[in-house]
């Protein structure tokens, strides 16, 4: 037991690593935060509104003249939907895995009684790229509207059979098959088998 009058002492050279290693999160963090803010478009008011963090606190942050505690730097990430080692973005902060689970309902783009399409791509990233599963009952289809210019979809059928529509064109494909096809026009799988059909659909945007 430490007498009154004794202090434990920290070595000076731990003490001084540890305050440079301090600001070197802030000053990254304060980067990182402003630069997700703008590619979102995002005031620092909406920012503030969507994280729980006041303005003047953000604005400090930005301009790295404050070092967040857990909780403000927890608010931020998720207003991003980032975990806090995806926010910080330091070699070793988190794990380069990101797991998404069967069971997690985040990542139900669309489920009703004819067709249910679950996104396997993380829905954080400013993507290119998205990757769904789709599951078309019978008679089950999925319509959508002319994507982006450019758009194209790569389809592949794990089980069942399906007719896709792109524009004035169609194709049956059955499992194991493969076909790419135009997004910037109207399209849809319709499921013409008399079985649930399940397809890997990918949408790569130029």
């Amino acid at each position: 037991m430490l007498n009154r009058t004794s202090k434990a002492r920290v070595p000076r050279k731990a003490a001084t690593k540890r305050a440079h290693s301090s600001e070197l999160v802030a000053a990254h963090l304060s980067v990182r935060v402003k630069k997700l803010r703008e590619q979102k478009g995002w005031s620092l008011e909406t920012l503030s509104q969507l994280c729980g963090v006041s303005r003047a606190m953000l604005s400090q942050i930005e301009r790295g003249q404050a070092n967040p505690t857990l909780a403000v730097t927890l608010g931020i990430a998720r207003a991003f939907d980032l975990s806090i080692g995806d926010l910080v973005q330091f070699p070793g902060a988190a794990s380069t895995m990101q797991v998404i689970r069967a069971s997690d309902r985040a990542y139900e783009f669309r489920s009703d009684a004819n067709c249910r399409v679950r996104t396997l791509s993380p829905l954080n990233l400013e993507k290119d790229v998205e990757f769904y599963e789709v599951l078309l009952r019978n008679k089950g289809e999925l319509r959508s509207a002319a994507h982006f210019s450019g758009t194209r979809e790569f389809l592949t059928v794990q089980c069942g059979k399906v007719r896709v529509e792109s524009g004035i064109d169609a194709e049956e494909v059955g499992k194991g098959d493969s076909i790419s096809y135009r997004a910037d026009l109207d399209h849809a799988i319709v499921n013409v088998g008399e079985d649930d059909a399940v397809v890997f659909l990918v949408d790569i945007y130029h």
